[in-house]
């Protein structure tokens, strides 16, 4: 349990301006607190990120949020969004495996299927009978975690990961399967594999539950959400709320002391507290909230949370780019869908393409005469596509794009956008760590962590992880204890992710 802090009213620094850190501030903010927070760089919204190309505004990082969580969504709602909350205009994906677009499977949880048929035209028939023998099988024990691909390929063989539950992880994490921990990055499957002999039976119980409506962390609707003008907009909507309510926010401010203050040390009052300095600025707070990724984390609490930082300091992240393109649309007929995913196994240089103008009706109908899409390259561990330059990347993307679709036409303008280290890696025993890590942090008064390295790494995770981070200082820990649970499963939203 984390030490009531009773920091309400007090003066609370948040260090780190992405989603995460605009939300911590925003509900300080609801709960009476003085609220500044600080970012390194010279804009908010971390991996958020609006743009345009060829006059068509766009979002050049993560381009959806997952709807059936109620996080993200409600944040929306309260900075005055709602109104611009958009669905997909089409769900309908398809995978680009054995040299043909193939339709996205339906009937699966994160690629695990409740019967082969479900996977029927994706694997061949080889791997399909190898999911048969699953009922057949002895109980594989998954004990406190297991990766998913491991523990997938056991029961079910190697194809169904390497085909379908690899591209859709890698959509998420930009991982291995093989490594990514199970009870952490797909929960709900987890939890039915510690009480079922078969892995198929796991699924369909998850399928009857959901259509039940018994998975209190759905809601009925979209599955996923955008927003009018990209979900870029989020942050910068949160950050106007905050400032309109009294809260600063000061951008090229890294911070380069974290001290916690007490005794003497903390002026003629006695009043225990953080001294927080950052661009030569020294500020005085009562509490503060880290929203930073895990290595800058680790750097911050190196003094004041010891052990805490290293257990951070082993957080490994994935690198990735995104190439977005844009067409002159007489010139550019696409296949139906919002897009298509590419398992590694088939070799090719992308991992996804989303056909952006087809997904998301706002930018067809802002700009009828150009169609937008974009690909992705890079996984964890990869390191020699991301070394090559821009124009490399647009060069393998189009002629991946021209082998799966056959487009051959001239992009009017492209967009490359590298996120270095942006995506933190779940491996076995994820969980475990970030529950030292609350452990650490609990035990130092007026201090909270939160962001994509903890519980989950979509939007609502993020969020979650922000509302559990504030009412921690409160000493209110029921949402920690429910992510630390139940972490927020993050879905892949079609293609490109």
């Amino acid at each position: 349990m984390h030490a009531d802090t009773r920091t309400g009213p007090g003066h609370v620094v948040v260090i780190g301006g992405g989603v995460a850190g605009l939300a911590a501030a925003h509900r300080l903010l609801n709960g009476g607190a003085r609220v500044t927070v600080l970012e390194a760089s010279d804009r908010l919204g971390g991996k958020l990120l609006p743009g345009s190309i060829a006059g068509a505004r766009v979002d050049l990082g993560a381009e959806s949020m997952l709807a059936r969580r109620p996080e993200a969504v409600a944040l929306a709602h309260e900075v005055g969004l709602a109104d611009r909350l958009r669905p997909p205009n089409t769900v309908g994906a398809s995978i680009w495996t054995r040299g043909a677009l193939r339709p996205m499977p339906k009937g699966h949880v994160m690629g695990v299927p409740a019967d082969a048929a479900a996977l029927s035209g994706v694997l061949s028939d080889e791997g399909l009978r190898r999911i048969e023998r699953d009922r057949d099988l002895p109980r594989t024990e998954v004990g406190d975690d297991v990766a998913v691909g491991a523990f997938v390929a056991e029961r079910l063989g190697r194809e169904v990961v390497d085909r379908l539950v690899e591209p859709l992880l890698g959509g998420v994490y930009a991982g291995d399967a093989y490594r990514i921990s199970m009870r952490s990055a797909v929960p709900q499957l987890f939890e039915a594999a510690r009480t079922h002999a078969s892995l198929t039976e796991a699924v369909r119980e998850i399928q009857a539950k959901a259509a039940r409506g018994q998975r209190p962390d759905q809601q009925a609707g979209p599955v996923f959400m955008g927003i009018e003008g990209g979900v870029g907009q989020l942050p910068l909507a949160v950050a106007e709320s905050v400032r309109a309510r009294g809260g600063e926010i000061v951008t090229g401010a890294a911070v380069t002391e974290l001290r916690r203050v007490t005794g003497d040390a903390a002026g003629a009052e006695r009043r225990e507290g953080w001294r927080v300095v950052a661009g030569g600025r020294a500020l005085a707070a009562d509490a503060v909230v880290v929203a930073v990724p895990a290595g800058a984390a680790a750097a911050l609490l190196a003094a004041e949370a010891p052990a805490a930082a290293a257990e951070l300091a082993a957080v490994e992240y994935a690198s990735m780019a995104l190439i977005t393109l844009a067409y002159r649309r007489d010139g550019a007929a696409l296949p139906g869908g919002s897009g298509f995913l590419v398992p590694p196994v088939d070799g090719r240089t992308i991992k996804a393409s989303t056909f952006a103008s087809q997904k998301w009706g706002w930018i067809a109908e802002e700009n009828p005469d150009v169609v937008i899409l974009r690909t992705s390259v890079g996984r964890y561990g990869e390191t020699e596509i991301l070394g090559r330059d821009d124009a490399d990347l647009v060069d393998v993307s189009r002629h991946d794009l021209r082998e799966a679709t056959g487009l051959t036409a001239e992009p009017l303008e492209t967009r490359v956008t590298r996120w270095n280290d942006g995506l933190p890696q779940y491996p076995v025993g994820h969980h475990a760590r970030v529950a030292r890590v609350r452990e650490h942090v609990g035990r130092v008064p007026g201090l909270a962590v939160c962001g994509a390295a903890y519980d989950g790494v979509g939007i609502p995770a993020c969020v979650a992880s922000a509302n559990a981070a504030v009412d921690s200082l409160r000493g209110d820990d029921r949402l920690s204890d429910a992510l630390s649970a139940n972490p927020v499963q993050s879905l892949h939203g079609g293609a490109g992710e």
